[in-house]
């Protein structure tokens, strides 16, 4: 597996040169629509929360959110470059691309369990592991059969996949042209923490966006953040599995 090409932050110069105002406006137009549609699905459902519904419900959620946001990511590459979500926004992939396996892993096990571990010795109450795993382990038992594929097509495939694209592709891209770079990074990561509304994920989540976004911003394209961003939800679901 050959290591991957790495470019400096400048050296990017073929992706759309999308507006620090356009980008966030249409993030916020898309997670506002995607989010009526996702409420608009779980009323149908009958039930409280996705745990509860099931995965193909949590299927269906997730999908009516992330249309409108991928919509917004395409109709501002329209507008400001050729259309092309791999030549606007760095959607590609390479073999290289692969490294982002052990980086997804390594930071599910080791980064975040280094981060969390004095939280909790500070505040047990609130940064307990149980309280931390608390919303993928109802998620993943509300899974089995079929529903478990749903469960790993939304959580392992769909959610990285949506997420670069809409936070590291449109978003980081817009803040880092605007300033500099790593000040991007860290806005962005700290924005993909927060709006998961998630009080006790988001030290977590943020740190995780460094990494996605550190990913994003040396190699100049989303494969491999992609792929960790894959490996690490996919080692999140294993650990629930097994504890």
């Amino acid at each position: 597996m050959s290591s991957p090409r790495f470019l400096t932050p400048r050296a990017v110069t073929e992706r759309a040169p999308v507006p620090l105002g356009n980008a966030a406006f249409m993030w916020l137009g898309g997670w506002m629509v995607g989010q009526i549609l996702a409420s608009a699905v779980m009323s149908a459902s009958g039930f409280d929360t996705v745990a509860e519904a099931g995965p193909g419900w949590l299927f269906a959620v997730a999908v009516a959110g992330w249309i409108p946001l991928v919509a917004g990511v395409w109709a501002n590459g329209r507008r400001f470059g050729v259309g092309s979500l791999a030549r606007d926004f760095g959607f590609s992939f390479k073999v290289g691309d692969l490294w982002g396996v052990p980086v997804g892993v390594l930071t599910q096990l080791v980064v975040l369990r280094l981060l969390y571990w004095p939280l909790e010795a500070l505040w047990p109450g609130t940064f307990a592991s149980e309280k931390i795993e608390e919303r993928a382990r109802d998620l993943y038992d509300s899974a089995s059969g079929a529903g478990m594929l749903l469960l790993l097509l939304v959580v392992v495939v769909g959610a990285p996949v949506v997420e670069e694209l809409v936070y590291r592709g449109m978003l980081q891209g817009a803040f880092t042209r605007r300033f500099h770079e790593w000040l991007g990074v860290a806005f962005v990561a700290l924005w993909f923490a927060v709006v998961h509304f998630q009080p006790v994920e988001t030290p977590g989540l943020f740190v995780v966006g460094l990494v996605l976004g550190s990913c994003a911003l040396l190699s100049g394209r989303l494969g491999l953040g992609i792929v960790a961003h894959m490996a690490f939800n996919a080692t999140g679901l294993v650990l629930v599995a097994f504890a």
